[in-house]
Parts: C-alpha cells; sequence; structure tokens
C-alpha cells in the first residue's frame, strides 16, 4: 500500500516524539513492503511563531492532500499565561478539528499488566481495565457561540440532532465490534443539550437490539471510571465531557504516555497522542513515545492494515517486558532509557 502521511510535530515534546512515531511507522512499512511519503507542515505555537496563525492554510491543504495526519502536541507556556492573547496554539488544534470535519474521537483505555502498579489505584480496581471513549469532537462548549468581556463571559454547549445521531452509530459500531455494551454519558438532569443528547440515543438505541444501552451522569461517570473502570466497554459523550474524562482515565493506565488516539470523520484522519505538549519536557529526552508509537498503530489499522498494527503493539509490550521505559514509567532502580531509546529499540524489534 501507499500512504502519504502529513506530519505535524507541534511544539514542546512533540517533535521528538514524533520522531519516533515516524521512525516505528517507516520500519513496520520496510517489514510489510508499503511505501510511505511524509509531508512535514507547522503548527501551534510554532507556526504563531512563524507566520501568526496556528494552523496555516498551508497546513490545511497539505492535510487535505495527503491520506492521514500523524499529529504529536501543541501548547506553549508564553500563551497559556498571557489571558490577554488573542491568538493560542490550541486554536490550531480546534481548527485543525473542525476544517478536516474530524467529528469522532476514539480513545482507547487499556492496561498493561507490568505498569498496572504504577496506577494510583489499586490493582484490583485498574487490572484487566479495558474501554474506549469515543468523544463527540467538533460540537458544544468548544465551537458554540462565545463572548468575552472584562465582566462577562459565556460559551455555548450548542448541538443538533444530526451531530448527535451521528456520533452516536460511531459508538454502536464499536459496541458491537466489541462487548456489545453502549454508555451513553451526558447531564440530563441539569443541561438541556444533554436531554437532547438522552432524546436522540433512546431512539437510536431501538435500532441496535442486540447492544445493552446505559445512561450516566457525567459525575457518576467520573466516579465510575475510577471506582470500577472494568464496568465500561463503550463509553459516547459530549465534546467537553469527553476532555475531561479521558484525561481522568489516564490514571487508570499510570501515565498519559500510554493512551493513542485516532480522530475520523469527513475528511483526512489525524492520529496522535492524547497529552499534551508537556513544554517542561522539551529537550531533555525523557518524554515517553508510546502513544505516539500506538497510534501510528491506529493508524495502519484504521487502513485496514491488522498485522501492521498488531506487530506495533507486540513491540510496545515486548519494550515494557523488557522494562525499556522512559523514567515516569520506569521500575525503581530500572536503567535509564530516552525517548529516543525506546522508540529505537521498538524499531529494532520490528525489523529483526
Amino acid at each position: 500500500m501507499k500512504l502519504k502521511i502529513a506530519v505535524l510535530a507541534g511544539d514542546g515534546i512533540g517533535p521528538e516524539i514524533i520522531e519516533q512515531g515516524v521512525a516505528v511507522m517507516s520500519a513496520v512499512a520496510r517489514k510489510f513492503g508499503h511505501e510511505v511519503e511524509y509531508r512535514e507542515a507547522i503548527c501551534g505555537a510554532h507556526a504563531i511563531d512563524v507566520v501568526g496563525d496556528p494552523f496555516p492554510e498551508e497546513t490545511f491543504q497539505l492535510c487535505m492532500d495527503c491520506d492521514a495526519v500523524l499529529f504529536a502536541a501543541v501548547g506553549d507556556p508564553k500563551y497559556d499565561n498571557d489571558p490577554a492573547s488573542k491568538v493560542r496554539p490550541e486554536q490550531g488544534l480546534l481548527a485543525m478539528r473542525k476544517k478536516l470535519g474530524l467529528y469522532a474521537n476514539i480513545r482507547p483505555i487499556e492496561t498493561f499488566d507490568c505498569l498496572v502498579h504504577k496506577s494510583p489505584l489499586k490493582d484490583e480496581i485498574v487490572r484487566g481495565a479495558d474501554f474506549i471513549c469515543i468523544r463527540e469532537l467538533t460540537g458544544g462548549m468548544y465551537f458554540g457561540p462565545k463572548k468575552e468581556e472584562s465582566d462577562e463571559a459565556f460559551d455555548t454547549n450548542l448541538y443538533s440532532r444530526a451531530e448527535v445521531e451521528r456520533i452516536l452509530r460511531v459508538g454502536y459500531k464499536y459496541a458491537l465490534e466489541r462487548k456489545k455494551h453502549l454508555t451513553v454519558v451526558d447531564k440530563a438532569n441539569v443541561l438541556a443539550s444533554s436531554r437532547l443528547w438522552r432524546r436522540v440515543a433512546m431512539e437510536i438505541m431501538k435500532e441496535y437490539p442486540d447492544v445493552t444501552t446505559d445512561f450516566m451522569f457525567v459525575d457518576n461517570a467520573s466516579m465510575r471510571m475510577i471506582q470500577e473502570p472494568r464496568f465500561f466497554d463503550v463509553i459516547v459523550t459530549e465534546n467537553t465531557f469527553g476532555d475531561i474524562l479521558t484525561d481522568e482515565a489516564s490514571c487508570i493506565t499510570g501515565s498519559m504516555g500510554l493512551l493513542p488516539s485516532a480522530s475520523t470523520g469527513e475528511h483526512t484522519p489525524v492520529f496522535e497522542p492524547v497529552h499534551g505538549s508537556w513544554p517542561q519536557g522539551k529537550g531533555l529526552g525523557i518524554a515517553n513515545p508510546l502513544a505516539q508509537i500506538l497510534s501510528v498503530a491506529m493508524l495502519y489499522e484504521y487502513f485496514g492494515l491488522n498485522e501492521e498494527g498488531r506487530l506495533i503493539r507486540q513491540a510496545v509490550q515486548a519494550s515494557l517486558d523488557a522494562n525499556v521505559r522512559t523514567p515516569e514509567i520506569q521500575i525503581e532502580g530500572g536503567p535509564r532509557y530516552s525517548t529516543s531509546d525506546v522508540g529505537q529499540w521498538i524499531v529494532d524489534y520490528i525489523i529483526k
């Protein structure tokens, strides 16, 4: 297969981790006889510094011209610490999602047995947890009408029936492929937008009688995720709730550096780690590249190349079992491996 991949390294640790993702993707391509062309583009704070726009038109057109986007992270403290700033790196990420029509964000949450001790939760709670959070990505408060003045501000949590229905159908698709259990997370006891979600879901669920559908308020879901994560199989929720819940879910695995994601929809899909740019770790060689590498596995699987994806997952598991890990997940007293050390070990495993 021939693939044209847009590579958006972004800010902070982005260039370091995406280098390892590209290396792993290339190793797999060589092993299986695929041809991959990489085309780099700027985004985030880097793009603001260069052209004043966090998602320039040139970057957008490049993404549209490619089969998939491999993305790392955006964000920089100089913008975080300036409330008056009108242009922010994160606006580039939102623009990419909106302009590419990426309404479905798929975030798998899966524990590694050798790392359950890194979770702040008890072993008996997190071991065996394996679920997917499907987050609606282009609606809600992040994109609704806004107002910001010195004494008053609002964000509108706006959803249409069509937006809710299409993300629910993505959720049911995954549920049918897994354990046939779907949980719709909302706040229907308070929010009108959530009551729309629930009404539409109660209509759609009748089309999927083989799937057990339940409903949970977001505050209850956030507690249940910590108390009993194995209860969940597929979660579908709106943009803001999904953003918060998936970050909370990183506690289950023990590190955000282990969580990949895919964003799909109308145009070119994007594959990225769920963590941010971690500017404090920039240039230190300590960033965990595994979420980026596992995002490459999801990219291959998106194109039906499941054997390629399995090999990457096998290599990641082997690296963890061999204690080839960056500091935040290394065992006490274990050897020190850098970002590039981990990436190279996985590449060597793949090509051997």
